[in-house]
């Protein structure tokens, strides 16, 4: 194949994928839903800090995470721009290009806004990221309990 279909596949799935993001961002902008939603935040895991507590909107928590999405679009790119017009490598071209044209198909923020699923078990909010090498899935605690005792650990500070 020729370095210069190659460069158009991925330029094309690139397109799709960015448009697709926009297209969400778009979406839950004219929802413009207002229900609050709170959660506490998973602890990074190198830290013996507990979870902050987030309240936030189901809009501003969508519009954060197609930012996280553009962003993760965006390095992509530029990585790829390096590799390819710096080190003069095309294949990785090929190999991304069949990649992104995948990634929309994964994002739930793609099924809930554009494929019209309901918001409920693995689609409910705060989404929770997969595990890495084979460890279960983390996320937000969004339990009663732990929103208690997050609020109860800002009480407590702000008494101090």
């Amino acid at each position: 194949m020729s370095p210069c279909v190659v460069r158009i596949a991925y330029v094309v799935a690139q397109v799709v994928v960015i448009g697709t993001y926009y297209f969400v961002s778009l979406k839950v902008k004219a929802k413009n839903d207002q229900s609050v939603l709170k959660y506490v935040e998973a602890p990074s895991p190198f830290s013996q800090e507990p979870g902050q507590l987030v309240t936030t909107t189901v809009r501003d928590y969508d519009l954060t995470e197609t930012s996280k999405l553009l962003r993760a679009a965006y390095m992509g790119i530029a990585m790829m721009a390096f590799m390819h017009l710096y080190l003069k490598y095309t294949q990785p071209l090929f190999i991304q290009a069949l990649m992104t044209s995948k990634n929309p198909h994964d994002v739930k923020l793609v099924a809930i806004h554009v494929l019209g699923k309901s918001p409920e078990g693995d689609l409910k909010r705060p989404f929770k990221s997969p595990g890495m090498f084979w460890s279960p899935p983390s996320g937000p605690a969004t339990d009663a309990a732990s929103i208690a005792e997050a609020e109860k650990r800002i009480g407590s500070k702000k008494d101090e």
